[in-house]
């Protein structure tokens, strides 16, 4: 007889918990994804590409078969610079659950690297929107869902650029700046709720992201999404204290 028992280290801890995650399709949105439902949440998987998330799903239901305990996904395929749909997923939401327990706001563009006065009009508005004003739209919609949950917990994946501002990451380093205040002024405003608030810089990751940033670089020497992952769960998890803070897991 195969054991189908959960024996995961975070097996049971989200166990009927929703959890919505941006940025679902790959990268570190998707592993994270994956945790959280072994981990036995509900996922709500959101992103531009619908094969990614399909792909999720079925990597979710396939665990489901060979492990007790794992959540289900509800993958919503969406482009967050269109504000209504977050509108309407908080609507759906609220009507399906009434709560939302976690956010992990993962969805992120890395715009354009050139100098400022070289980047265009185009990409700068477009990276603005992904990795501030889809955010802001998020915590407008999702702020009240989360304060009705016993425990809700939201994460905001941001950067290191935020602070170092180095040359050429001009676009980036804005976006993740503004996203930065923005999410810790969220903190301070809800300092006396359930909810606790924080960001995450994950320092250099496998992705696609940071190939396209750093084309020469060897991929071999960083972690995998999957090993960052494991290091984000615990905030979304109703054990987590931590409040309005930027944790830095390269420095961990």
């Amino acid at each position: 007889m195969t054991d189908k028992t959960n024996k995961g280290p975070f097996a049971g801890l989200l166990k009927g918990r929703v959890t919505l995650v941006t940025g679902a399709s790959r990268g570190i949105g998707y592993a994270t994804a994956i945790e959280l439902a072994k981990a036995g949440s509900h996922v709500v998987a959101t992103a531009r590409t619908q094969g990614g998330l399909e792909d999720l799903d079925d990597a979710i239901r396939a665990l489901a078969k060979q492990q007790e305990g794992v959540g289900e996904a509800t993958i919503v395929p969406m482009d967050l610079r269109h504000p209504d749909g977050i509108d309407q997923l908080g609507k759906a939401v609220y009507e399906r659950w009434g709560r939302l327990d976690g956010l992990l706001a993962n969805a992120g563009l890395l715009g354009e690297i050139a100098p400022v006065p070289h980047i265009s009009p185009k990409k700068f508005d477009e990276t603005i929107a992904v990795n501030v004003t889809a955010n802001f739209r998020l915590i407008r919609s999702f702020d009240q869902l989360l304060r009705d949950a016993p425990s809700g917990r939201a994460v905001f994946m941001s950067s290191s650029s935020a602070q170092s501002r180095k040359a050429f990451w001009g676009v980036y380093a804005a976006s993740k700046s503004a996203l930065d205040a923005m999410v810790q002024s969220w903190a301070e405003e809800t300092e006396i709720t359930n909810l606790r608030v924080n960001l995450v810089y994950p320092g250099p990751v496998r992705t696609q992201m940071r190939a396209k940033a750093m084309p020469g670089e060897d991929p071999d020497i960083l972690p995998k999404p999957s090993d960052i992952a494991k290091r984000i769960l615990p905030l979304l998890a109703p054990e987590c204290k931590n409040h309005g803070e930027i944790i830095n897991l390269s420095k961990a």
